[in-house]
């Protein structure tokens, strides 16, 4: 308690810079984004060989010019991206639904409305902090919603995102303790919707199952669909589009209501399909700065 006091003592000057960030408006967030592009592009150049590497080699059909622009474009999309989530701290739930639209919520209405639960895979894909909103366009009666993060080093910046991503009222379940979480949630009787952001790297000893994915092959995660199997929740994927600037659009696509009856690695491999799809259609939205494939198969 003593520590978590002292850096909160250590880091208010940046809590409040934060928040006073965070009552500005959009608009004017969005100019202060365009300067931050600057000095992260040309002067720190944060992690822009990788950034570069991991685009070439997923599009070896584009030409130099073309990588360049998508290069760009992602790093302007990431700064906004730092912006909008800040702004988390102060945003109204009617702003919110005005720029975050979720389209065929019924099919998850559907079946926690008959007791059912759902495990929502999604990406680090356009602004991935915002899909939590989907609990403002359901109703929520004894539903439980929750999402499954990777906790932090930084404790501070760990609590300062658990506030952020509890903004709209889910539970933050910490990565290892995603199993019991859930079994918890089905012997309880209510029905609970549970997001994976499931497009990173697996460690080396979790590595079971292999695909090709953007021109690479590629380790995935296969623990959401041994858990489908285990519970028998269904499985659907939030498939994001940014529409323009601080504006996006999420559809509800089905993976598997009955994920019992489906095969091996066949809940996996569909939904890296519809990630890669997702990305496709405008690459520059996708978090380019991660160490994707790090691993190689042996």
């Amino acid at each position: 308690m003593k520590k978590e006091t002292s850096e909160n003592i250590l880091y208010f000057p940046l809590y409040f810079y934060f928040w006073l960030h965070a009552l500005l408006p959009l608009k004017i967030l969005y100019i202060l984004s365009n300067i931050l592009f600057f000095p992260m592009f040309y002067i720190v150049r944060y992690r822009r060989k990788l950034v570069y590497q991991n685009m070439k080699d997923s599009f070896p059909e584009k030409s130099e010019k073309e990588i360049r622009r998508m290069e760009k474009a992602f790093y302007h999309h990431f700064c906004d991206y730092i912006v909008e989530t800040i702004k988390l701290l102060h945003i109204s739930d009617k702003e919110t639904r005005k720029r975050v639209k979720f389209h065929n919520t019924e099919a998850l209405q559907e079946i926690v409305d008959n007791g059912g639960s759902c495990l929502m895979l999604l990406g680090h894909y356009g602004n991935w902090e915002f899909v939590p909103s989907v609990t403002l366009w359901m109703r929520k009666g004894s539903v439980i919603f929750a999402q499954i993060y990777r906790p932090l080093k930084n404790k501070w910046f760990d609590r300062f995102f658990l506030k952020l991503r509890g903004r709209y009222h889910s539970e933050c379940i910490a990565k290892q303790d995603t199993l019991r979480s859930i079994l918890r949630y089905k012997s309880s009787g209510r029905p609970s919707i549970t997001g994976f952001m499931a497009d990173q790297t697996p460690s080396p000893a979790n590595i079971h199952h292999w695909v090709n994915f953007l021109n690479h092959d590629t380790p995935v995660f296969t623990g959401v669909e041994k858990i489908a199997h285990k519970v028998g929740f269904s499985v659907f994927y939030f498939d994001v589009e940014k529409i323009k600037r601080g504006y996006y659009s999420v559809t509800i696509r089905e993976i598997s209501k009955n994920p019992k009856k489906t095969e091996e690695f066949e809940i996996t491999n569909k939904y890296m399909e519809m990630m890669e799809t997702t990305i496709l259609r405008a690459p520059e939205y996708w978090l380019w700065t991660h160490n994707r494939w790090k691993h190689k198969r042996s």
